[in-house]
């Protein structure tokens, strides 16, 4: 039977006198009472976006749109799929909306760890503001919530706001040993030397992939001034959204469990 699996953050997990509990928020709630209609004592998997899952029993359930589920945890349980060795960091130049969305979700199903937009001089859209721009990272964190569910992740990838080319560049938070790459169409070295050049290495890799268009000359030597190593996908073009999700996908091959 399918895991029914559902997330709180970690400080939803309390405890009631001696017994352990969660409490879902009225989404969850909502979606554990009126889609899937269960009930007190249903088995459920609660998991906190942070790598940890439990196995519950459906308590008490609040009805209503503010309504929130009460759930006995039962105990810790691995989830569905371990997290890849790999922590995949995906740079990605925005993207007119359901392109962006749709890297999101894949990127998730392919275990990135992190994904952070950025602004390049060629990318298919700005945010207007400070309020704009939080409204889509919103959306792209409920996205990559989602798609943890559906994969069997326990850990939700974090989505940062978008920055410009320049702080991407210089971003400390990659680590100090992390590999650099940026994926271009032109001028690069390919995957094979690349798992030469880095086999030695700790799993960390913050991948870096440009707008429809592709990169300006100017921002492909800013980048390898700032340390970043320029890596090709071959003869052919592709489209951006495409060309983000084939370099996660090849990066989990070469490094990480898509083996």
């Amino acid at each position: 039977m399918t895991r029914r699996r559902f997330y709180a953050p970690p400080d939803a997990f309390t405890e009631s006198g001696v017994t352990k509990v969660v409490t879902l928020a009225p989404e969850e709630a909502r979606h554990l009472r009126d889609v899937l209609r269960m009930r007190a004592g249903d088995e459920a998997f609660v998991f906190d976006g942070e790598g940890v899952e439990y196995r519950c029993a459906v308590g008490e359930v609040g009805r209503g749109s503010g309504g929130r589920a009460t759930l006995r945890i039962e105990e810790q349980v691995a989830a569905p799929h371990v997290e890849s060795p790999l922590s995949l960091t995906l740079v990605v130049a925005l993207l007119k909306g359901e392109k962006f969305d749709l890297v999101v979700q894949k990127a998730t199903e392919l275990g990135v760890t992190r994904i952070a937009p950025v602004v390049t001089k060629r990318a298919d859209v700005r945010p207007r503001d400070g309020e704009d721009a939080a409204k889509r990272v919103a959306r792209w964190r409920r996205l990559a919530l989602e798609a943890a569910k559906q994969s069997g992740r326990a850990r939700v990838p974090e989505v940062a706001p978008p920055v410009t080319l320049e702080a991407a560049l210089s971003d400390a938070t990659f680590g100090g040993d992390a590999a650099r790459l940026m994926f271009a169409e032109r001028g690069g070295v390919s995957l094979s030397e690349l798992s030469e050049m880095f086999k030695e290495r700790a799993p960390f890799v913050a991948a870096l992939v440009g707008p429809e268009g592709g990169w300006e000359d100017e921002e492909v030597s800013r980048a390898q001034s700032a340390g970043w190593i320029i890596v090709t996908l071959g003869g052919r073009t592709l489209r951006a959204e495409t060309a983000a999700i084939v370099a996660a996908a090849l990066l989990q091959h070469q490094f990480g469990d898509l083996k």
